[in-house]
């Protein structure tokens, strides 16, 4: 069985923090709880725990995967946030809002604040962290740790188990490269009419 931990309260932080650090180090994927469903979660910058993770899922590497972040500033540390949406993100998160930008490494990258505060409070302490669903590709995201594990078995190293997560829509994706920028997929967050979103 894949270990779990419990992730519910201020006080299991600690813990999550030095699990996931173990697990980080030797380049392994976490099952995490956010704000819609459960998501894997790597370093962004391991190349190593990403291959394990897309072999994970069955997905195809030419597939970037989302990034949660704990803040807008250290949303700043991984993509080039233009000063017309500063105050507009500032005020929308945390949300399940997902916004593509352009990475400072070339390219874009989708991220998000999300409105989980344990989840955000973990990610002040380890830094940007991938959130793809936790699920085969194809398949339907899990809400609970069981589903996670049943759908994933032995090559996850660690599920923070928070319970069932909402469920519901997920995260509102936007690309915020475009003029204007387009609504790539409809979500949980209402999609605020002054930002002239173009929905494709």
């Amino acid at each position: 069985m894949t270990e779990r931990i419990p992730f519910r309260w201020q006080a299991h932080l600690p813990a999550a923090v030095a699990a996931c650090t173990a697990v980080f180090a030797a380049h392994g994927v976490v099952a995490i709880p956010t704000e819609t469903f459960y998501g894997l979660a790597v370093p962004p910058d391991d190349q190593e725990a990403l291959d394990r993770l897309f072999a994970l899922k069955g997905r195809l590497r030419e597939k970037a995967v989302p990034v949660v972040v704990a803040s807008l500033p250290q949303a700043a540390t991984l993509v080039h946030l233009p000063e017309a949406w500063v105050n507009r993100l500032a005020t929308a998160w945390p949300a399940p809002l997902t916004v593509v930008l352009p990475a400072h490494r070339g390219g874009t990258l989708a991220v998000r604040v999300p409105a989980h505060p344990l989840l955000r409070a973990l990610l002040e302490r380890l830094g940007p962290l991938t959130a793809t669903s936790a699920n085969v590709a194809g398949g339907p995201p899990a809400v609970t740790p069981a589903e996670v594990e049943e759908a994933l078995g032995e090559g996850l190293a660690l599920i923070l188990d928070g319970g069932a997560a909402p469920g519901g829509l997920p995260s509102t994706l936007l690309d915020l490269t475009a003029s204007p920028p387009r609504l790539l997929r409809p979500g949980a967050w209402p999609v605020d009419p002054a930002w002239g979103v173009k929905v494709v």
